[in-house]
């Protein structure tokens, strides 16, 4: 066993936490989700090329960055989600946590079958209105407190938004986005600016 090895499983292991909060680096170290990146550039920089996913199969993948790319798209000042890796972070973290693989598996399989239903065919094969209406339906809270029977598909849709986010912001991409230049010593203080109308 290398010590890579080691390494791998101990980083998987701290990211082995509940899903009960919100966020997922509410109970993930920084420093943990910035391995997994590491562990995932180094993947894909490899003899494969390419990121393998752990958890989810082709068809799910392929639901997982459609959903990462509709949730957080690349604009003029990033790339968005699917570049900053999003989708190979979810799919890594979850392959090593059940509760994560419950909490998604039960939501993508809700979203296929609610499109399947409505639609006549899976969500990532549907039109992008009728992807954002589907969406729609569980975006909010408050539609939960009208239909229960979508309470846990709403549970769900928060979940992935902030495991998206997430995996967003403790990436190159999203570090860059947020224009955070490290622990960097200033030569001067400017101070505060000033507050307008005041």
């Amino acid at each position: 066993m290398t010590l890579d090895t080691v390494s791998r499983r101990a980083v998987l292991k701290s990211l082995g936490m509940s899903v009960a909060v919100g966020s997922v680096l509410r109970v993930i170290p920084v420093e943990a989700a910035e391995h997994a990146h590491h562990m995932i550039e180094a993947e894909k920089d490899g003899a494969a090329g390419a990121y393998a996913p752990k958890f989810f199969d082709a068809h799910g993948f392929k639901t997982l960055q459609g959903l990462a790319d509709t949730i957080m798209p690349p604009d003029a000042d990033s790339g968005g989600a699917v570049e900053g890796g999003a989708p190979e972070f979810i799919d890594l973290l979850s392959s090593e946590n059940p509760e994560y693989r419950a909490t998604l598996g039960e939501f993508f399989g809700w979203l296929d079958a609610a499109c399947t239903k409505r639609y006549g065919k899976a969500w990532v094969d549907c039109a992008k209105g009728q992807q954002t209406e589907i969406l729609d339906l569980v975006a909010y809270r408050k539609n939960a407190e009208h239909d229960a029977s979508l309470e846990k598909a709403v549970y769900g849709f928060s979940f992935l938004r902030n495991f998206v986010a997430d995996g967003f912001f403790t990436s190159k991409v999203g570090i860059r986005y947020l224009g955070y230049k490290g622990n960097t010593y200033l030569t001067e203080f400017p101070g505060c600016p000033p507050v307008p109308g005041v």
